[in-house]
């Protein structure tokens, strides 16, 4: 796969640029302890570890998103799994950050990022096209964001993937992303250390407007597996306090 010097400015759209600022300490900061995870809603979260403040899937507030607050954060770097409005709206975002949108295997001050190209869709991509999948290391911790990942895990994805510590996966269904069962058979074929839920029905969604299911499905095909619950939207995690074995951790969005 072609290793990428280019990504975007999210403040201008997706034109490329060439790579040049973080903090000059990133590069010794990047597979340091620790790492913050905080939910956003919908797909999109906010990493914060390794002296790097990451954004992934930025949502416009329609839809099943349409309640939640727009997550307008300051990050250095934003990645989105296609340009999808509830995973790719990067319009209006605070400062000046770098827009990573397409697959491909990124260097960005000392931190590799990988992109796997996955179909959105159960079509082979022919109705809502390419999802990007983000694999990455960040305050030591291995992360595999799948975004609105439709298809089944092949082979070879599977070998890019490889097993991540945390796993955020699409669990409520719809034309473009995992229902219930297709993300349970993915956490199979994965077996991730930490599973954080994603793209499911809330109290945020326009009821007329959203066909995704609630996370209780995911849950209730997940019985046998460790199930916990936070009363926080966001959670600490280190490469010494991951589960040996599969964990669903559910975050609680503060509305």
């Amino acid at each position: 796969m072609k290793r990428r010097q280019l990504l975007g400015y999210a403040g201008a759209g997706l034109a490329t640029a060439f790579v040049s600022t973080l903090g000059s300490n990133f590069q010794a900061d990047a597979q340091s302890s620790g790492l913050s995870v905080q939910w956003l809603g919908h797909t999109s979260f906010l990493f914060t570890g390794g002296g790097a403040r990451i954004l992934v899937n930025p949502f416009r507030t329609i839809g099943c998103t349409a309640r939640y607050r727009p997550p307008k954060v300051t990050a250095d770097l934003v990645l989105i799994s296609s340009q999808l409005l509830d995973e790719g709206a990067v319009d209006g975002l605070p400062g000046n950050p770098k827009l990573v949108y397409e697959p491909g295997v990124y260097d960005f001050k000392g931190i590799k990022f990988q992109g796997i190209s996955i179909a959105h869709d159960r079509k082979n991509g022919r109705q809502f096209g390419m999802n990007t999948a983000w694999k990455w290391t960040q305050g030591g911790v291995n992360i595999l964001h799948l975004g609105g990942a439709a298809a089944p895990i092949s082979i070879e994805q599977k070998i890019l993937m490889g097993r991540p510590d945390v796993l955020l996966v699409p669990v409520g269904g719809s034309d473009k992303a995992y229902n219930a069962q297709e993300a349970k058979q993915a956490i199979e074929v994965l077996n991730p250390k930490l599973v954080i839920p994603t793209h499911y029905r809330t109290q945020a969604a326009d009821p007329a407007a959203c066909d995704i299911a609630p996370l209780d499905e995911f849950l209730t095909l997940m019985q046998g597996v460790t199930v916990r619950r936070s009363n926080s939207d966001s959670i600490n995690i280190s490469s010494g306090n991951l589960p040996e074995t599969s964990t669903v951790q559910v975050l609680s969005y503060k509305f």
